[in-house]
């Protein structure tokens, strides 16, 4: 009922997909499967990273930060999904829904600003190669991977709690698998306007910045490969950043594909299945992309199960 002071909705009904019942357990064990394989796949690279002294270089600490973003991206949204796909649809508290949103655009924006800094590891790597140890010191990891995270959870903190005050106050059904912005910012009763100017603004530092520098350490990187005399060195230079183009390249088609192509022909069943795409497909092929094509890391991990074979033999 309708009283004098405007009715506020403590909680969101999250539908996921309304399908049937079987689909729903196949998606359940699927996902379930994929969140397990991501969990660990991510750990094995955070463990050999940490352990393997081989791998105790920039580009693989960084490798070993973006693990901890697709850890922290896949559990905000999986465990929540597969409640609501044995349930068909599942509410969540207003503070947990925003708290959701929060955690996801906090580690994305991170892994953005991670991919930006592991580009320019590669093009100090390939274009200063005499100077590389002496650029890419070890404090200087440090303190490049704590800003990636500070600058990704500050940012985002300025809409996200501007969105935690608008009025909720008519419908709280979210047609979606999780709490997404778009469809959030849809239900509120409050002008959100200055939000979505907000969003905008805020591509700038989170999306534009890091895609600037990674397409100009790109550039100055084929120039410089290009220049190397033997196919065999050129081909060599180009397979240390073959892994990190392919995540590069997947993360930021998946984000496109959700958030800047017009969502108005696609329909809700395709714009749930994108969702799903750069939530939990991405953060599951991301190790497999980078132990499958990384002979170094394939090295260390033939070498740590040596060790524990050896150990219990």
């Amino acid at each position: 009922t309708q009283t004098n002071n405007v009715t506020v909705v403590t909680e969101f009904l999250l539908l996921g997909f309304q399908v049937s019942e079987d689909f729903r357990i196949f998606l359940f064990c699927l996902l379930l499967v994929i969140y397990c394989g991501t969990i660990c796949g991510n750990l094995l690279i955070i463990t050999l990273v940490s352990t393997s002294k081989n791998l105790h270089t920039p580009m693989y600490f960084f490798i070993s930060q973006l693990s901890i973003s697709d850890i922290i991206v896949i559990t905000d949204i999986v465990p929540n999904l597969l409640h609501i796909l044995l349930n068909n649809g599942a509410a969540i508290t207003f503070v947990d829904c925003i708290t959701q949103l929060y955690f996801l655009c906090a580690s994305e924006a991170s892994e953005c600003f991670l991919l930006a800094v592991m580009s320019y590891d590669r093009y100090v790597a390939i274009c200063n190669p005499l100077r590389y140890s002496t650029i890419m010191a070890a404090r200087l990891w440090v303190i490049l991977s704590m800003t990636c995270w500070l600058l990704g959870f500050s940012l985002i903190l300025i809409y996200i709690v501007k969105t935690a005050k608008l009025n909720f106050c008519g419908p709280n059904v979210i047609d979606h698998l999780f709490c997404d912005i778009i469809p959030l910012l849809d239900l509120a009763c409050s002008d959100t306007f200055v939000i979505h100017v907000e969003i905008y603004f805020m591509g700038i530092p989170v999306v534009l910045i890091p895609t600037t520098i990674i397409v100009v350490s790109y550039t100055s990187i084929v120039r410089a490969v290009l220049r190397i005399p033997s196919s065999t060195g050129r081909q060599k230079a180009f397979s240390t950043c073959s892994s990190h183009l392919i995540v590069v390249s997947i993360f930021y088609w998946t984000m496109f594909g959700v958030y800047v192509v017009p969502t108005k022909g696609l329909t809700l069943s395709t714009s749930k299945i994108l969702s799903l795409l750069y939530t939990v497909f991405t953060p599951f092929i991301n190790p497999i992309i980078y132990s499958l094509r990384n002979k170094d890391i394939r090295k260390a991990i033939k070498e740590t199960l040596y060790k524990a074979i050896a150990t219990y033999v």
